[in-house]
């Protein structure tokens, strides 16, 4: 008897529908075609283990299970119970009625429980795009599917279960829709809208726990408001990764598109640990400066998404940048430029999403006091300025916001004064980013003004003469780079947009100044050629 029963395989960030067709025919073994990998292909001693346990049956003929389409590798042990379901519509020990209605994921343990797998929530938006009536999951991913609404989501825990279902001789209730007790996920809201969501942003560190500080805090501030990319550099024990860590405080809450595109990539991932529904808070990524190049930028021999992709909608921070590996950093150059990556191998590529807003620290030299007020750099001449080479000019051109950390005195430190909180910021940085929305809402996939291009450029930030003279005054004297020109200006936009947002009718009609100006080349510090010299 011919069946068929249906699951989805991932491929990138979105999945993709996989028909599993069983035929059972005279004949002896098992045969499973439709390029498995090795996991896929193990399923078969999986599912014999399990039926044995669940007292099914397996056919003792032959057995050919096909994964359609046969062209697509199939990866990972989500296959499993889809298998064994179509063997099960295959050798009529349940009614085929139910199997064209729902789609399966789920991996199978010797015997018969069903563990919960990777990229549930892609699967999920497939489902319904598909037409399918419901999705059956293992109950550890029910949060995950329940996202999407106009879906059946039947969580179950074993084979015997998924099976009495399918034969009408169970009632398994859906789960209910939500999003973190929210309204489910519906593709036709407009998931740029960022009045699709009311989801909060909730952190435990807060800007209020820094004394001092407060040129770092404005940059910062103007680095969330605007998605600009940030360096810090300073001694050791000035505040920079403390700084870097209550940046996320003050980053606007996430759209509910941003929200799901930013689920994705977690669920693919299998990063989603204990959290349940959508992801609520903006990723904040730290890797550690052994982290490798397949690691940071994503790849492998079965591609999976890299640091780049797990911050992307958050900050993926590199404290002490020259020690990570030079070419671990010169791969951030193209996702910095394109906010995406894309991973080829011979027979396929896949493309991960990378917008990320790089923060980054380091010291001004290997011992650490270079420019210190009180303490005596004792490293060599032309030292400073060789580490500092460790990070490339290419890769430091990028990064809009060059800020410098001196020490706190004392009496800062000490100080019972009151300094301002994240909620405070975040108020302004959430006002500027409205602003920003109104401007680019004619613009396809930009939403900040980091993502302007050249054009946009001459469109939503004309200079007066006096910025223009002023900037062009800078250029010859830091013999900065056409990219820097540009950075500058997306910079001065920025500042003009809190300048605005803090008045009590913002509009996105401000004026750059050349006071914006004078303070977007003043967090150009490292472009200065006698810097480290």
């Amino acid at each position: 008897m011919f069946i068929k029963a249906y699951t989805a395989t991932i491929y990138g960030i979105d999945a993709m529908t996989v028909t599993v067709e069983a035929n059972v025919s005279p004949g002896l073994g098992m045969y499973l075609v439709g390029l498995p990998d090795g996991a896929v292909k193990e399923s078969q001693d999986r599912i014999r283990s399990a039926f044995a346990n669940c007292n099914l049956r397996m056919p003792g003929k032959r057995l050919v299970v096909n994964l359609a389409p046969a062209d697509m590798r199939k990866e990972g042990a989500a296959f499993d119970l889809p298998i064994a379901i179509a063997i099960l519509g295959a050798t009529e020990q349940i009614k085929p009625d139910n199997l064209g209605s729902y789609m399966i994921t789920g991996e199978l343990s010797l015997d018969g429980e069903i563990k919960p797998v990777k990229g549930v929530l892609p699967m999920a938006i497939d489902a319904r795009k598909a037409g399918f009536r419901g999705m059956i999951v293992p109950i550890e991913n029910i949060p995950e599917a329940a996202v999407v609404a106009d879906l059946e989501v039947i969580g179950v825990e074993n084979l015997r279960q998924a099976a009495d279902f399918l034969d009408g001789k169970l009632d398994i209730a859906p789960a209910p829709h939500s999003i973190d007790g929210q309204n489910a996920y519906d593709s036709s809201q407009s998931s740029d809208n960022p009045n699709n969501s009311n989801i909060q942003n909730l952190y435990t560190e807060d800007f209020s726990d820094v004394r001092g500080q407060t040129h770092v805090k404005r940059a910062l501030e103007i680095a969330a408001a605007g998605g600009h990319n940030v360096i810090m550099i300073g001694a050791p024990g000035s505040g920079k990764t403390m700084l870097a860590r209550r940046m996320p405080g003050i980053m606007p809450p996430m759209t509910l598109g941003e929200a799901l595109e930013t689920t994705k990539v977690h669920s693919v991932a299998g990063k989603l640990g204990s959290q349940k529904g959508l992801l609520t808070q903006r990723p904040f990524r730290a890797p550690h400066h052994l982290t490798s190049q397949v690691a940071l930028i994503g790849g492998g021999s079965n591609p999976q998404p890299g640091e780049v992709s797990l911050a992307h909608n958050g900050i993926l921070f590199l404290d002490e940048l020259p020690e990570f590996g030079r070419s671990v950093l010169e791969v951030l150059r193209q996702p910095m430029e394109e906010k995406g990556i894309t991973i080829s191998r011979a027979r396929y590529s896949v493309e991960y999403p990378a917008n990320f807003t790089l923060v980054a620290s380091m010291n001004p030299c290997p011992c650490g006091y270079y420019n210190h007020p009180t303490k005596e750099c004792v490293c060599g001449g032309g030292v400073v300025f060789r580490y500092l080479n460790r990070v490339s000019g290419p890769l430091m051109d990028r990064i809009d916001l060059h800020i410098e950390v001196t020490p706190v005195p004392l009496a800062e430190i000490s100080s019972e004064a009151p300094a301002e909180s994240s909620t405070d910021i975040r108020a302004r940085v959430i006002a500027a980013r409205r602003i920003q929305q109104q401007r680019f809402a004619e613009c396809a996939g930009v939403h900040t003004n980091a993502m302007m291009n050249s054009k946009m450029l001459r469109t939503f930030c004309p200079l007066s003469r006096e910025a223009s003279a002023m900037l062009e005054t800078a250029m010859e004297r830091l013999s900065l780079s056409a990219r820097a020109y540009d950075r500058i200006i997306k910079v001065a936009r920025t500042i003009a947009d809190l300048a605005a947002a803090s008045t009590e009718t913002p509009t996105e009609a401000s004026e750059i100044t050349t006071a914006h100006i004078a303070e977007a080349i003043n967090y150009r510090s490292l472009d200065r050629e006698s810097w480290g010299r």
